[in-house]
């Protein structure tokens, strides 16, 4: 057989087959990643969590929209959902949210390093990190929702499906979700197994042995040479 009908189909088969491995890629990567840089289990664990629950959900409201009719009149939503969809949202979602992890996380993490309580440090680094992420989310949202605009219905999925996942990942996973579990595991979320601490290279994000160089100087007693 032959026919575009018989290619679409063909093509939606083989982008289902290499789904699964490439999420598992691209989380098993994002996991490496974050353990090396923030030297912990639990905060790369929970941070690829919340990247699949940002990809779930937005499969979710694009399938409500776009195949169920929910709010389509609303949205102006009609025609077929592209079935690159999930390999392509996943990348792009992947590059936002990662993003956006590093930078609220780095912060929390470094407070943490310097010595302030769990408490203090998630309230420290949400606190300087919330309106940079909030800003840099609402700009993509609306760069994203632009493509709604479209009369494409293949383009104004996309535009959908981007709008969707910037907004629930930046505001409901990284800001509401991540900082509060954060919170409640405390300093065991910096915890990190002594072999694996062995083994990882510290590359010391956080400046944290500068400091400690530097009090260990001004403790050092002054003495005038002869």
């Amino acid at each position: 057989m032959t026919g575009q009908t018989a290619l679409n189909i063909d093509m939606s088969a083989k982008l289902g087959d290499a789904f699964t491995p490439y999420l598992g890629i691209v989380v098993g990567l994002a996991f490496l990643l974050l353990t090396l840089v923030f030297r912990s289990i639990l905060v790369p664990l929970t941070g690829a969590l919340g990247f699949l629950l940002s990809v779930a959900a937005t499969f979710g409201a694009v399938v409500a929209v776009f195949q169920w009719g929910w709010l389509g009149d609303e949205f102006g939503a009609h025609g077929p959902i592209l079935s690159a969809i999930p390999i392509f949202l996943v990348g792009v979602v992947f590059g936002l949210a990662m993003d956006y992890q590093v930078f609220l996380v780095s912060r929390v993490r470094e407070g943490h390093a310097h010595g302030e309580d769990p408490s203090t440090a998630v309230r420290t680094g949400v606190g300087h990190g919330a309106r940079v992420i909030s800003a840099a989310a609402i700009i993509m949202v609306a760069v994203f929702s632009g493509f709604m605009l479209s009369p494409d219905p293949m383009v104004e999925s996309i535009g959908f499906a981007l709008a969707a996942a910037t907004l629930f990942d930046a505001f409901v996973v990284r800001m509401t979700v991540m900082p509060a579990v954060l919170h409640l595991l405390g300093r065991t979320a910096w915890w990190l197994p002594a072999g694996l601490d062995r083994i990882l290279p510290d590359i010391d994000v956080e400046g944290a042995r500068l400091t400690a160089g530097r009090t260990d100087d001004q403790r050092q007693p002054h003495t005038t040479p002869v």
